[in-house]
C-alpha cells in the first residue's frame, strides 16, 4: 500500500524504534473479539481535560484473509501502539487501511504509530479540511499525547477518501468493508464502517451509549442520521463511546431522545427570547442521571444549538 508522500520516512522509522515502549504500553490493553475476525477496545469513561484521556473512544480492527483494517487509532501515539501491537499479537497479515471515523483527537491521534506499515488512510472527504483546522490546536492542547517531539507530521490526514453522502468499498480478502461518508451529524466528517460477512456496524460517534452525545456539527443532521442508521440491519453495533451489546435500535433510543429533547428545549427559550446565558443557568437537570459527563458537555451542547438555531 502507498504511504502519503509528505509523510518523513523519518517519523516512521522513529516509531518503529520504539518497539520495547510499544509492548509496555500493550500491557492491560484489552482487546476483545466480538464477532469473527472483529476485535475491539473499550476506551474509558472520563473527560477530555482528565487523566487516561487518550483511552477513551472505541476502537479495534478487522482481519480479513489478505489483510486487516484499523477503525480509529486512540487519543495517542501510545495507545496507537497498544493497539498496533495488539494487533501483532493477532495476525501476521499486513495492516493495509487505517480509518478513521471522524476528527477527534480521541480517535485518531494514534494514526502515526501505523506509518511503519504503510496502509492507506481513509477517512470522509472533508476529514483533511478538519484537520487542517484542528492540527495547531492538537498541537498545542494535545502535544503531549504525540511522540515527543510533538510535530505536526504526527497528526495523520487521509490519503484516500469517500464522498459525501457517498460509499467506498474495502476488499480485506474474503470479507468486504462498506464506507459511507455522511452529511453534517456529529462532525462535518462523519464515517461509518459496515463490515458485511459478521453484519457489524462501527458507527464512530454518530453514537454514543451512556456517555454525554457531544455536538460539533448539526443537531438536525444529527437527528436525520440517527433515522437512516435505524433503519439498518445490523448484527453487532460498535459505538463511539460506551457499550452497545442491546443492539441497534434500542441503543440509539436513548440518544435520540437526547437530541430530540434538546432541540424542543432550544427552539422554546429562542421562541420566548430568552437568551443563551439565561438559557445556561436554568438549564433543565432532569436528563442529569442517564448520562455520563453531563456537565462537562450538556452546555457545550445548549450553546452549539442555540448558535446553528438562532436564524433559523
Amino acid at each position: 500500500m502507498n504511504s502519503r508522500g509528505g509523510r518523513p520516512a523519518c517519523l516512521a522509522a522513529l516509531l518503529l524504534l520504539a518497539s520495547a515502549a510499544t509492548a509496555r504500553a500493550a500491557d492491560g490493553f484489552a482487546v476483545t473479539q466480538i464477532a469473527s475476525g472483529v476485535y475491539v477496545h473499550s476506551g474509558q469513561p472520563v473527560a477530555l481535560d482528565a487523566a487516561g484521556h487518550d483511552d477513551i473512544a472505541n476502537i479495534g480492527f478487522i482481519v480479513g484473509s489478505r489483510c486487516v483494517a484499523v477503525i480509529d487509532t486512540g487519543g495517542s501515539v501510545r495507545i496507537g501502539r497498544a493497539l498496533r501491537q495488539a494487533v501483532l499479537a493477532r495476525t501476521a497479515l499486513p495492516v493495509c487501511y487505517v480509518i478513521n471515523t471522524h476528527v477527534h483527537v480521541d480517535h485518531l491521534l494514534g494514526n502515526a504509530a501505523f506509518l511503519p506499515d504503510r496502509p492507506q488512510f481513509v477517512g470522509h472527504a472533508r476529514l483533511d479540511a478538519a484537520l487542517e483546522r484542528s492540527r495547531a490546536f492538537f498541537l498545542k492542547t494535545y502535544g503531549a499525547d504525540l511522540q515527543s517531539p510533538a510535530t505536526a507530521a504526527q497528526i495523520v490526514g487521509p490519503d484516500r477518501t469517500v464522498a459525501l453522502d457517498g460509499e467506498l468499498a474495502l476488499d480485506l480478502g474474503g470479507r468486504t468493508l462498506s464506507l459511507r461518508a455522511w452529511p453534517t451529524a456529529h462532525t462535518d466528517c462523519d464515517l461509518t464502517v459496515f463490515d458485511s460477512a459478521t453484519r457489524t456496524l462501527w458507527t464512530g460517534d454518530l453514537l454514543f451509549v451512556r456517555r454525554t452525545p457531544a455536538l460539533d456539527g448539526s443537531i438536525k443532521g444529527w437527528l436525520q442520521a440517527l433515522d437512516q442508521l435505524g433503519s439498518l440491519s445490523a448484527q453487532h453495533v460498535i459505538a463511539g463511546h460506551g457499550d452497545a451489546s442491546a443492539g441497534l435500535p434500542a441503543a440509539l433510543a436513548p440518544e435520540r431522545a437526547y437530541l430530540q429533547g434538546l432541540l424542543a428545549q432550544v427552539r422554546a427559550e429562542l421562541a420566548h427570547g430568552i437568551s443563551l446565558q439565561e438559557a445556561l443557568r436554568q438549564a433543565p437537570a432532569t436528563d442529569r442521571s442517564q448520562w455520563l459527563l453531563w456537565d462537562e458537555t450538556h452546555p457545550r451542547n445548549v450553546a452549539r444549538v442555540y448558535q446553528e438555531l438562532e436564524w433559523e
